[in-house]
């Protein structure tokens, strides 16, 4: 289950992701405010804690992605 939560990951990585697919082009200084954008702390966090502990703190951060949050720097 895992490695296909990863899986599904790096494929909206490879597509869908403004800061990582084919609209990376459009925004070329980056789309997230977040370091590591979602998408890769999503990545992170799942692969280190597994998806019962990851997805709760993925949905978090997604959450938390709003025209008005500071953004910054969270490590998983």
């Amino acid at each position: 289950m895992k490695k296909l939560v990863l899986w599904l990951i790096k494929l909206y990585q490879k597509t869908l992701s403004p800061d990582h697919g084919w609209f990376k082009t459009r925004y070329p200084h980056g789309y997230c405010r977040f370091y590591p954008t979602c998408s890769e702390y999503g990545y992170q966090v799942i692969e280190k804690k597994g998806i019962l502990r990851g997805i709760p703190l993925v949905v978090w951060r997604i959450v938390r992605c709003n025209p008005w949050s500071k953004g910054g720097v969270e490590m998983p």
